[in-house]
């Protein structure tokens, strides 16, 4: 009677880990929880290793020594996938190349409100000469302080903004998303449908930037839902919007996208992550590198900040910023190359 118990266990471990470590070939990986679990793959990882441990440790009883063989396995089988991805898609590195004549550097950073400094997120840009900055939960006035500041400093960039319910004294800050560009790509402005929220994300807003002159990327700053139980339709929805954000040409997307490269398995075309746009993080080596919390170790948190660029760019080099000022998401620094 043990034994069956032991083996019917055992089958169902292998199975709910197979599901944990890859939910994309189960078509769950929008699902509640599993979406939450593989999130935290970091954590997965940590946590096979405790059962590893465990099994071993049962191992010295006898009578279990079959049943936590098998459960060791399948432990360990689970560890080596998990590890496998953080390998292939880099547990965190600072690979950001020497800028060249023709690169550009996308810097995105959820600031949580007031929690940052004007002065903390200029001194970020000018550092890591950052060319397009997306700011969610970032105000207009922090963004024009900014602005300022690195004006001083001689970089300039335009500051453009989008607030859901703007007639909403004091509303929350996740309600506003600002993005600063740098004049040496152009003259830019919103779209009027994600300025009045037609065509936008649901919950929190993005910014769709288009070049006035027609050339340059267009630049999305995207702000997603949290895949809270409540909001999960809303997520899914606010993902497939993003995804939509970058057809066939040259598109920049950065910004809070409250999901993994997991989640967005099925959203990609043609090799790309979202859309056409492929994630930059995962292929120059700080795919598994985390930014969300800030309060716990990168390789223990969830990368749900992405930079992300259509074909006719080439990622060179990532880095994971600090969180700083209270915030508690991690900035994300990436450098573009123009294919070609």
């Amino acid at each position: 009677m043990f034994r069956l118990l032991g083996i019917l266990f055992t089958v169902l471990l292998a199975i709910a880990t197979a599901v944990v470590v890859w939910p994309q070939f189960f078509h769950l990986e929008q699902t509640y929880p599993f979406a939450q679990i593989v999130a935290a793959r970091g954590v997965v990882l940590a946590a096979f290793l405790v059962v590893a441990v465990l099994s071993l440790l049962l191992l010295l009883a006898k009578p279990l020594r079959g049943f936590a063989a098998s459960v060791l396995i399948v432990a360990l089988l689970g560890a080596a996938a998990t590890g496998a991805i953080g390998f292939l898609r880099g547990f965190g590195a600072d690979t950001l190349p020497e800028p060249t004549e023709s690169s550009i550097r996308v810097l995105t950073w959820n600031t949580a409100g007031d929690e940052v400094s004007a002065d903390e997120i200029a001194q970020q840009i000018l550092d890591r000469g950052a060319d397009v900055v997306a700011l969610p939960e970032t105000t207009e006035e922090v963004g024009e302080q900014i602005a300022v500041m690195l004006r001083e400093q001689g970089h300039p960039m335009w500051v453009h903004h989008v607030q859901f319910k703007p007639d909403v004294v004091d509303g929350p800050k996740s309600w506003h998303t600002t993005v600063l560009v740098s004049p040496d790509l152009g003259e830019y402005s919103v779209i009027e449908s994600s300025e009045d929220g037609s065509n936008n994300t649901g919950s929190v807003p993005s910014a769709v930037l288009m070049p006035i002159d027609g050339s340059g990327p267009a630049i999305v700053a995207v702000h997603a839902v949290a895949p809270r139980m409540e909001d999960m339709a809303q997520w899914q929805s606010d993902l497939r919007w993003i995804a939509d954000q970058c057809p066939a040409g040259d598109f920049l997307l950065a910004g809070d996208f409250n999901a993994t490269i997991d989640h967005m398995a099925g959203l990609g075309v043609d090799g790309g992550d979202m859309g056409y746009c492929r994630d930059a993080a995962s292929r120059t080596g700080n795919g598994f590198s985390g930014t969300w919390p800030s309060s716990l170790p990168a390789l223990l948190s969830t990368p749900i900040d992405h930079v992300m660029a259509s074909p006719n760019w080439t990622p060179t080099g990532s880095v994971v910023i600090g969180g700083g000022g209270g915030s508690d998401h991690r900035g994300l620094v990436v450098q573009l190359e123009p294919v070609g």
